[in-house]
């Protein structure tokens, strides 16, 4: 936003009104945000005495409650997830302690990272039940997460220059801006409030009321008001020098863009109307909020980020009415924003286990749009490419879980042991791993959908959303809100009342457990008794498998036409038989019925004389998530490629052609191509299959190459067919063909594997004679799938006598090759193309002929491409090079160049992108020795996802897949194993084996390390000030078993403190923390603690002796006693006899709790402040808060 004086934005919230003051930055680069919430709480209990809200990376200045001042406490214990003296560097480890340090702020669970005492003078009030106002002043200084600052580098005054801001983040994340209480299940309504630069316009959830200007006019406030139930997660906010366009369809929806695209911006949103009405039509109900806005800005962290009333659109996605294949992505990205106004922002989710049910509908009623909009082709190959997806990845990871239920938290009940992080929290999920959540949960409304009917279905959505809205208009009263949240349980009562059918047993298989179903069909003709014997055998040992009983439909295609036989798959049935409706006929010439009524004429020369079988297809609807792999003749996949009508039949036929490169395969191909009727999308999987074939058959392949005479015919000039026709795009069917074919082309290989010459030749025909004057399109994808084609024409270089390659010594077509990619870079540069592709083409192309020896293997061009200021698709390419450049080259300085970049980039986007690209194409992997994989890598990588990454949820699950992918869950290999094995803490009488030293083999089960002697620890976790002997004798049943009381020590071990804590610690941190004074608190500076909370326990009242608990920034710091940390080894020689003595007398209470301790879960819940700092003096009993 604009620089300007940084007053405070003020936000009233009414009941929960979670109000909020908005923000401003100061000076060019300084970007400063201040403001101040207002909240307004309705206690439902008595004894309400301290508050817990979420709030990360603002500056708290002052609490207020009802005008008295107010005490508060801040810890983000996901700021340093282990602490960083600690030595552990496995995976395993970190995982644990990161989601334990998420559920310690996770506000479902009643927790945040900003603590507030309930003054005592209001404890009378609240026991009336009587409303606080709470009111926090806070500030932003350069946030480096949450709020996105985009100031390009240019001259003039900040809404010249087009600077703007965006809220941004993955899942919830408004904590990163303001203090709230950031959960999904929290609603109330809001007034927002921004003081802006005058230059500048605001924009914001639900309704503006008023800009009001401030009495020197260079600043004015936008006033929003936002009258339906919200939870803090939904809001949102964008403030820059925004274009404003009133959609002139519906006056209600108003769109915003940056300065000079309005025109892009009009063809763009032209068709959201539509969008609308479809959507109001099948719901039957109308859109939910007053109105919606669309802005589109720079630097997007998401293509689509949708809030209550308004979405965040990537400015990418404008493009003109020239552009073809941009047009129906971003009408996608539209209709999926819009699916989620619906079911995601306006109905919102009980918890994190419901988050299926919202994304599952979202995505099923967006599935519909498309189905309507691109026809029911496109929405099957769409519906058989995500079922692919999902297939391929929970077979590769071992399944994804739709509905996690959580139990007790031991080892054995963690739903999702196979993968390398937690799935308990959004904010721990990888981020493949939640994009495919999303891909099952929309098959799976799918399924849902074939079992009770589409009809019932939207039945069901329009009964969600009514209850909604009448609950929606409702003054607060919290129980009919909560008709506003979908939970599970709430969603599937719906569908038995709505349906009257038990959909219970799909439930089970598809949202309670995690995998995917692998069928594997082979049959056989029985002549004698005309039946088909099919056999159909699943694997379910494989990880991301699981075992299908059920029902599973076959279509069987004969002579007399299309016939569906149902299944029931038993527990060990293999075998089904399955009787023929008719007799094989070799002679009568009769035309044969297919699926959709439609008679056509065969050829059945090629098919079995005894058999009347055409084809088999199993499970043709894509009713099981499953992979289905069945074995038919190649003529049969022959006839299904040509006469089935279904475009996943031609798909799978295509596929399974690959196989039999045979003069029939490569005819029936050939058809296809030349087919005007068929779905484009199989035409161009063709194109792709028949080079292929013509490659294997290569010493028989008669006839020009593959799929030349056929584009000459149908692109070229009838007179001279070296030439193309210009280009009229007209016939969108026939563009993406030509588009395709010659990229398929290029990758035909003759008898010594090159590419033929005439391919080549053809292929430079087409650049030199393209000709666009006379189009009403642009033909940039074109002249880069161009460029594409090129670069596979490309094959490795021979080398003679190891001469270096110079530029005069270049293969003559790969001379060709490289001056067209240079021209075209060139031209690039003077005039370029929409979103640069034919740049992005260039750099893969250069980066192809590197890898194949022909150019320099160098990566300095790709880093400069990759640098801050190109266009984000540029950058992607040129990064994707060098990380594949550090791979090949298994080069340290591009790794340590790009791991630079994941810290310092200013664009959220790339930085993912580079963690992405890493994982998916590794410089080395776990399996392998490399020079690469040392100790500072390590360090670096764990530095990374430990402390470097806080700010951006995304960011640090990304590391942890890329730690994951180089070192997998245990120690990394290439780390020396640490000296010290047993740990003695004299002052604090415990031993701990270091924990750094554990085998591999315990590494997954955590506890294992953190536990060798809990019970010691816990007998010895006590009074620092008390040395009565009974006191040191403590009874463990005096130790409250309570989960939190144990694990919460196990877990806080490796929590960071208050931030600020490093002007305590001194210098040799170590040292700090094997305190020199005897008789002080532990490592607590003996000043008097700023701040005493009292935090009794829930639900006792406050007439118990509250438990003092200070809150110095260092209290959480010094527990060293659990063994993260090797002590200094002189104290423990020094005492080591003492130690035996004390060992001696607490043996009687070991052997009663040894077991107990182990097996009890880090997983329970944890009272994020239950930790009776010794600085408060109370001993080992005080009742743990949680209890």
């Amino acid at each position: 936003m604009p620089p300007t004086g940084s007053d405070p934005a003020r936000m009233n919230r009414k009941k929960g009104d979670k109000g909020f003051e908005s923000p401003r930055p100061k000076s060019v680069v300084v970007s400063i945000f201040s403001g101040f919430v207002e909240l307004t709480i309705f206690p439902t209990v008595a004894n309400l005495n301290r508050i817990k809200l979420n709030s990360k990376q603002c500056r708290i200045y002052r609490v207020r409650i009802n005008d008295l001042e107010a005490a508060f406490i801040y810890n983000d214990p996901t700021l340093e997830v282990c602490h960083s003296e600690s030595k552990q560097r496995n995976l395993n480890y970190f995982s644990n302690a990161y989601a334990a340090a998420v559920s310690a702020v996770d506000p479902d669970a009643g927790n945040g990272e900003l603590c507030i005492k309930v003054p005592s003078e209001l404890w009378k009030h609240v026991d009336e039940l009587k409303v606080l106002k709470i009111h926090i002043n806070f500030s932003l200084d350069q946030p480096k997460g949450g709020l996105h600052f985009v100031v390009p580098s240019v001259e003039g005054s900040m809404a010249e220059r087009g600077a703007h801001v965006f809220s941004c983040g993955y899942q919830n994340s408004t904590r990163f801006w303001f203090p709230c209480v950031d959960s999904y299940s929290e609603l109330c309504t809001w007034k927002l409030e921004f003081t802006v630069d005058a230059a500048m316009v605001a924009v914001s959830n639900g309704d503006l009321v008023e800009t009001v200007y401030t009495h020197d006019m260079r600043k004015k406030t936008f006033h929003y008001m936002l009258t339906i139930p919200t939870s803090a997660s939904n809001i949102s906010l964008a403030i820059g020098p925004f274009e404003i366009l009133v959609d002139p369809y519906m006056h209600e929806v108003t769109h915003f863009c940056l300065p000079q695209l309005l025109p892009l911006l009009k063809h763009t949103t032209s068709y959201l109307h539509e969008v609308f009405e479809f959507y109001e039509e099948i719901l039957t109900c109308r859109y939910p909020y007053s109105c919606f806005k669309t802005v589109f800005i720079d630097e997007a962290y998401v293509e689509v980020a949708a809030y209550a009333s308004m979405s965040i659109f990537s400015t990418n996605l404008l493009h003109s009415a020239m552009i073809i294949d941009e047009t129906p992505l971003t009408r996608r990205c539209l209709a999926q924003s819009l699916a989620q106004q619906f079911f995601g922002c306006f109905i919102s989710r009980m918890s994190w286990s419901d988050e299926w049910v919202l994304k599952g509908i979202s995505g099923y009623i967006y599935g519909l749009w498309m189905k309507k909009t691109f026809g029911v082709n496109e929405y099957r190959h769409w519906i058989k490419e995500e079922l692919d997806k999902i297939v391929a990845y929970e077979l590769k990871t071992g399944g994804v879980l739709l509905h996690p239920i959580f139990g007790g938290g031991k080892e054995k009940d963690n739903p999702a042991s196979h993968l390398h992080f937690s799935i308990k929290h959004p904010h721990t999920l990888s981020w493949e791993y939640y994009t495919m959540f999303q891909c099952k949960a929309h098959l799976v409304m799918r399924l849902i959908e074939n079992r009770i009917s589409m009809e019932f279905m939207l039945q069901v959505f329009n009964k969600l959303l009514s209850l909604a809205s009448t609950a929606s208009s409702q003054k607060f009263q919290s129980h009919m809100w909560s008709q506003m949240l979908v939970s599970t349980s709430g969603f599937l009562k719906s569908i038995s009342n709505v349906s009257g059918k038990d959909i219970q047993p799909l439930i089970k298989q598809w949202v309670d457990q995690s995998g995917v179903v692998k069928f594997y069909g082979s049959f056989a003709f029985n002549r004698k008794r005309n039946v088909l014997e099919l056999e159909i055998k699943q694997d379910y040992t494989s990880p991301g498998t699981q075992k299908y009983v059920g029902p599973l439909k076959v279509t069987v295609q004969e002579l007399d036409g299309s016939f569906n036989h149902t299944l029931q798959i038993e527990e060990n049935s293999l075998k089904h038989d399955i009787p023929c409706h008719s007799k094989s006929r070799r002679n009568k010439k009769k035309k044969i019925p297919l699926m959709n009524g439609e008679e056509v004429d065969m050829d059945l020369s090629a098919m079995d004389a005894d058999s009347p079988l055409l084809w088999i297809r199993i499970d043709p609807d894509m009713a099981v998530l499953r992979r289905a792999d069945s074995e038919q003749a190649d003529f049969m996949w022959q006839y299904q490629l040509r006469y089935e009508r279904d475009v996943v039949a031609q798909q799978e036929a295509i596929a399974a052609l690959e196989r039999f490169p045979t003069p029939a395969s490569r005819l029936a191909l050939t058809d296809v191509l030349e087919q005007e009727q068929c779905f484009y999308r199989v035409r161009m999987a063709a194109c792709f299959c028949l080079a292929k074939i013509a490659n294997s058959m290569v010493s028989t392949w008669t006839g020009p190459p593959a799929m030349k005479s056929l584009f000459t015919r149908m692109f070229c000039c009838k007179t001279c067919p070296n030439i193309v026709k210009t280009n009229n795009f007209m016939s969108f069917q026939s563009y993406f063909l030509q588009k395709t074919m010659p990229v398929a082309m290029a990758l035909l290989r003759d008898v010594h594997n090159l590419c033929p010459k005439e391919v080549l030749t053809f292929i430079l025909d087409l650049i030199k004679y393209n000709d666009n004057r006379k189009n009403k399109f642009s033909d940039n994808y074109y002249r880069a799938e161009m460029i594409d084609a090129l670069a596979n024409s490309v094959t490795p270089a021979v080398s003679v006598n190891n001469e270096v390659r110079t530029l005069d010594n270049l293969n003559p077509d790969v001379r060709l090759i490289l001056e067209e990619i240079t021209r075209f870079l060139n031209m690039e540069k003077l005039l370029p193309s929409y979103r640069h592709t034919i740049t992005v083409s260039c750099l893969r192309a250069i980066r192809v002929l590197q890898k194949n020896g022909h150019v320099p293997s160098d990566p300095s061009l790709f880093r400069s491409y990759a640098e801050y200021g190109h266009f984000v698709d540029i950058r992607i390419a040129a990064l994707e090079a060098v990380v594949d450049y550090t791979k090949v080259d298994r080069s340290y300085e591009e790794l340590q160049w790009l791991l630079n970049m994941i810290q310092n980039d200013p664009v959220p986007y790339v930085r993912h992108k580079i963690l992405n690209m890493l994982t998916k194409n590794p410089p080395f992997t776990k399996s392998m020795e490399s020079p690469l994989c040392n100790e500072a890598l390590v360090d670096q990588l764990w530095k990374l996802m430990n402390s470097g990454t806080s700010h951006d949820w995304r960011l640090r699950c990304g590391a942890v897949d890329l730690y994951f992918t180089l070192f997998g869950l245990s120690r990394p290999s290439c780390l020396p194993l640490p000296e010290l094995g047993l740990v003695l803490n004299l002052k604090e009488k415990k031993a701990v084996l270091n924990p750094t030293i554990i085998p591999e083999a315990i590494a997954g089960n955590q506890e294992a390390a953190v536990n060798p002697s809990s019970h010691a620890q816990l007998a010895g976790f006590q009074n620092p000030f008390s040395s009565s002997q009974e006191e040191e004798e403590i009874d463990m049943d005096t130790v409250h078993d309570s989960q939190a009381f144990i694990s919460h020590h196990l877990n806080m071990l490796e929590r960071p403190s208050t931030p600020g804590l490093s002007k305590y610690r001194p210098a040799n941190s170590r040292s700090a923390l094997t305190p020199q004074h005897s008789a002080g608190c532990d490592g607590t500076p003996t000043t008097k603690p700023q701040w005493n909370m009292e935090l009794p326990r829930k639900g006792t009242g406050k007439e118990q002796p509250p438990l003092e608990m200070s809150v110095h920034p260092a209290a959480a710091a010094p527990l060293s006693v659990f063994g993260k940390e090797p002590a200094s080894s002189r104290h423990g020689e020094h005492h080591h006899h003492h130690h035996r003595e004390h060992k001696k007398r607490k043996k009687k209470h070991k052997h009663k709790h040894r077991h107990k301790h182990k097996r009890d879960g880090r997983e329970r819940g944890r009272a994020p402040l239950a930790f009776p700092s010794p600085a408060g003096g109370r001993s080992a009993r005080s009742p743990p808060l949680s209890d």
